[in-house]
């Protein structure tokens, strides 16, 4: 509703108050009457202020932030089903002390908030020793560059602006994407330029970490049975398997 129709509305309402007043008072003729309901009513007016205002405003606010809550846990969880889980995989593999990072995140079904704390901490702790080559790069430069429009795509969601942890690490897997596609050849980069592509591949997957940790708590809490395809799924985990045993 525009300021003009707002303002219309507004002196309908106040018009259409008075005309009553004017009717009740032509048919009654008690002026009196029609005073003490007005105050009563005036006197009651603060206390629906508070509770429109207040209590059912806080209400419907607490509603729709649940509503953005899901939808912006299903943009989460499209992501790591479409790229996000591949990617942690393969930033992995680059790492010389692979099975340690693994080993830290092997989620179990009887993880609670502190293991997923303790787990966040040692990712944090990383320094990163990547093992950069054109075979790595390559892959990992073809896995996002497959994903790049996807990527595009969920930074256009309105309903994850309000995550800004998320977004910094869509930024930063899209960062990493125009870094790698930048470069024609991979075989040939200089040591310089390999320490800079290892600062970003470092920053993005902390950031990938973290935000999948959260995922998997959140899985876990609210839609346990997505959580227990996700722990058997586990990228961290060379041994994953799917099929119950």
């Amino acid at each position: 509703m525009n300021k003009k129709s707002t303002i219309l509305l507004s002196v309908s309402l106040v018009i259409a108050s008075f005309a009553v007043f004017a009717i009740h008072f032509m048919i009654f003729h008690d002026f009196h009457h029609i005073m003490i309901y007005t105050l009563h009513d005036l006197a009651f007016l603060p206390l629906e202020v508070l509770f429109v205002s207040l209590i059912l405003h806080r209400i419907i606010e607490s509603i729709q932030k649940k509503h953005m809550l899901n939808k912006m846990n299903m943009a989460i969880g499209m992501f790591f089903s479409e790229c996000g889980s591949e990617l942690l995989k393969e930033i992995v593999n680059l790492d010389d002390d692979a099975n340690e990072i693994s080993s830290a995140l092997l989620i179990q079904n009887s993880w609670e908030k502190n293991d997923y704390r303790k787990a966040l901490v040692a990712v944090e702790k990383l320094e990163g020793d990547l093992i950069l080559n054109s075979e790595s790069l390559q892959s990992l430069k073809t896995l996002l560059t497959d994903n790049r429009a996807f990527i595009l795509r969920l930074l256009e969601n309105p309903n994850l602006l309000e995550h800004e942890d998320f977004t910094d690490l869509l930024w930063a897997v899209f960062h990493l994407t125009e870094e790698l596609i930048a470069r024609i050849d991979l075989s040939n980069l200089p040591e310089n330029d390999l320490k800079h592509v290892e600062i970003d591949i470092m920053r993005t997957f902390k950031l990938l970490v973290r935000e999948w940790l959260k995922y998997m708590e959140n899985l876990k809490k609210g839609y346990p049975y997505l959580f227990s395809m996700a722990v058997r799924t586990n990228p961290m985990d060379k041994n994953a398997d799917p099929v119950f045993h």
